[in-house]
């Protein structure tokens, strides 16, 4: 366990510092001849890649005038809602400690197995505005509120471990390329346009997270079926100093499942509150979402030998290096009263940490700090947001800030500071004993704004995340991708990223070319760092990720006049027993009649509930009614969306005419597609379901 006074993790090859602003020469010639660019005050700017540090990996200065302005006018362009991750959904529940971590630090929350706290989880989109919709290709925000004895810890993080730029001096940049188009206001929520791939053909720290990006976390089924991450390096610290590295991950209990892409731009079209809905829905049918935060735990030593920089936001340590270590369990279990009082109003802020944790020298991470805390201020209206219920903490509090915008407090008495001998003692004062105290570490060296060498391999992790995925999740990479690129109008664009992607995965790189009709295979990017053949990461895949069950799924029953009770209510008592959701789909909302004459009532009609929002469709018809859907499109459409998105699909006799009248042959009917007779019919079918979708089938359609 490192010591006290021990300095920060060097990196393999030493601290020796280099010049990174972009993409190099490229910048600079694209530069050459523009004006200079200047802050408010006219002041010229030397760096805007870079901010200003102690060494090449010490902390951020507050000195920093540039980094200053820059992030507080980005801060305040929106009012009143979020610049970023404005479109999102929350709820309350409680964090409850698994595993007692006093051996790594003094935190009270993680003191005590099975004690619990209450904790407010808020799940975004990052790029459109807070009317976009649910399942764009985009990174989804992760931020939990802790209200632990000692005041409040925000864990603020996303779905996705990296982030795209490795120093908070580009973050208005990042955002402001992938946000709509100034001159047109479009695209709302989406990256595939020429701003943001212009930025990212220019940036290659952010080829890693790219890869993610364009990878199928980027469209998880649900909110409550992706993992979230802390992205940054902490530091833990215990009652006696020590200090050990850490880094926060969340791993959901029901397993990870994305949907495909053709499936996401349906949902949207279809539903675009789909997520909300989805997690809104659980938590009242008392299906709470729940994960298991997980530490990964490492020393100084351990930190000097890894082949990359603990502090580089755009690199992970990859669990087979260093294990995950379960500490507790976040259960949400009450939706919000009030939509905007809680989930619009609660204000997240890194820099929020108890005694026990504390920051390390990640750039984006020092950013992030000062970030945060000034949006607060000016989306809320000032210094008191902190006195809003939602973002209340907890436990006892006492301070001698006064008055100010909005201020709720009636504050007693004459005494207003600190020290003082008027308030008999009774005022509060800091204390040694239970403050919060930053780990002492030494850093110095000269001022400057810098990139260190240790941050400069852009590729070998991007490359690791790629050759970790199934041929599945590779194919999907690569027509994100292509997809991605053919909105973008300018060629030179189309080509710098694949010149990018030569560097990642030689074939990658070929499929995305003969996908956007290369001609010729273009030229490597040049790559400051050789890429290193890194072993494949198991863990990585999120495919290799996926729970075989249906607990938390939903399963679909399409049912027509006439239909068969019996095996709509097998297939219900299957669901259940599975743990899934089950919901009738009719021609009408008012349900049909059975064989029998019973009514079978509906949860959905049916052009208003497409396969889409489903993960196993069942079709329950009488040979009349198959007559009647199969000249319906919706009901055509019905069954071969869920055949084209390689979901199982159950069906007793007479639908068989729906899926021959949709283009589903019999002969194409794959293992996955299931004839349901018998009295055991209903539960063999949703066992073999639990795998969610039948994955061969898709190599098969595209051949």
């Amino acid at each position: 366990m490192a010591k006290k006074n021990s300095a920060q993790p060097t990196a393999k090859g030493g601290n020796k510092a280099r010049d990174t602003r972009g993409n190099g020469d490229e910048l600079q010639q694209l530069a050459d001849g523009g004006p200079v660019l200047t802050t408010q005050q006219g002041i010229p700017v030397s760096d805007n890649q870079n901010s200003l540090t102690t060494g090449e990996r010490g902390p951020t200065l507050l000195e920093d005038f540039v980094l200053r302005e820059k992030i507080t006018h980005f801060d305040h362009e929106r009012i009143p809602e979020r610049i970023v991750h404005a479109r999102g959904t929350a709820a309350h529940g409680y964090f409850e400690c698994t595993k007692t971590m006093s051996r790594y630090t003094r935190a009270a929350f993680l003191q005590k197995a099975g004690e619990r706290i209450p904790v407010f989880s808020r799940f975004s989109t990052v790029a459109g505005g807070a009317g976009s919709v649910d399942l764009p290709r985009d990174v989804r925000g992760f931020a939990v509120k802790f209200y632990t004895q000692e005041g409040n810890f925000d864990l603020v993080g996303n779905n996705i471990p990296v982030f795209f730029i490795q120093d908070a001096m580009k973050f208005p940049d990042l955002i402001h390329s992938v946000k709509m188009e100034p001159d047109r206001g479009f695209p709302q929520n989406a990256s595939a346009h020429d701003n943001f791939w212009d930025f990212i053909s220019l940036t290659p720290e952010s080829m890693h997270m790219i890869q993610w990006a364009m990878s199928d976390r980027a469209i998880p089924r649900s909110l409550r079926f992706m993992e979230g991450f802390g992205i940054h390096t902490f530091r833990l610290i215990n009652t006696k100093g020590d200090s050990t590295f850490v880094k926060f991950h969340w791993r959901p209990k029901f397993g990870l499942q994305s949907v495909v892409w053709d499936e996401a731009v349906k949902i949207n079209g279809a539903d675009q509150d789909f997520h909300r809905k989805d997690f809104w829905e659980a938590i009242e049918n008392g299906d709470y979402p729940e994960w298991e935060l997980c530490f990964q735990l490492f020393t100084q030593e351990q930190a000097d030998s890894f082949a990359f920089d603990v502090l580089d936001p755009t690199k992970i340590i990859p669990e087979e290096e260093i294990p995950l270590t379960v500490v507790g369990r976040m259960v949400l279990d009450r939706n919000p009263d009030n939509f905007f009082a809680e989930t619009e109003q609660v204000a997240y802020c890194p820099a929020n940490i108890v005694p026990g944790i504390d920051f390390s020298n990640d750039p984006l991470l020092q950013g992030r700090l000062f970030s945060y805390l000034d949006t607060q201020l000016k989306r809320l209206g000032g210094p008191n947001f902190a006195q809003i219920p939602v973002n209340q903490p907890q436990c006892p509090f006492a301070n001698n800030q006064r008055d100010g915008h909005m201020q709720m407090q009636r504050h007693k008495g004459r005494v207003n500071y600190e020290p003082s001998t008027l308030d008999d003692g009774q005022g509060p004062r800091a204390s040694q004993a239970k403050g919060f105290v930053s780990y002492a570490q030494r850093d110095s060296g000269d001022k400057m704004r810098i990139r260190p060498e240790s941050f400069a391999d852009h590729y070998s992790q991007a490359r690791q995340f790629y050759i970790s995925q199934s041929e599945t999740e590779q194919g999907h990479i690569a027509a994100a991708f292509t997809f991605e690129l053919s909105k973008v109008e300018t060629p030179a664009i189309r080509e710098r990223i694949v010149g990018h992607l030569l560097n990642v995965d030689k074939a990658l790189a070929e499929k995305v070319a003969k996908g956007l009709g290369m001609t010729a295979m273009l030229k490597a990017a040049d790559a400051k760092v050789k890429t290193q053949e890194l072993k494949p990461s198991p863990a990585l895949a999120l495919l290799k990720k996926m729970k075989e069950t249906l607990e938390g799924r939903k399963v679909a029953c399409l049912v027509g006049e006439g239909a068969d009770k019996a095996i709509v209510d097998a297939l219900a008592k299957a669901a259940k027993d599975e743990g899934a959701s089950f919901f009738v789909v009719a021609p009408r909302i008012g349900g049909v009649k059975a064989a029998g004459g019973e009514t079978i009532p509906a949860d959905g009609q049916l052009a208003g509930s497409p396969s889409v929002f489903f993960d196993v469709v069942t079709v329950v018809l009488s040979e009349a009614s198959a007559k009647t859907l199969s000249k319906d499109p919706s009901a055509k459409d019905f069954v071969t969306d869920a055949f084209a998105h390689m979901k199982y699909i159950g069906h007793n006799v007479a639908a068989a005419a729906l899926l021959d009248a949709a283009g589903i042959a019999k002969a194409d009917r794959d293992e996955a597609v299931v004839e349901l007779s018998g009295k055991t019919a209903a539960k063999s079918f949703l066992t073999s379901a639990r795998k969610l979708r039948f994955w061969p089938r898709e190599k098969k359609l595209a051949s």
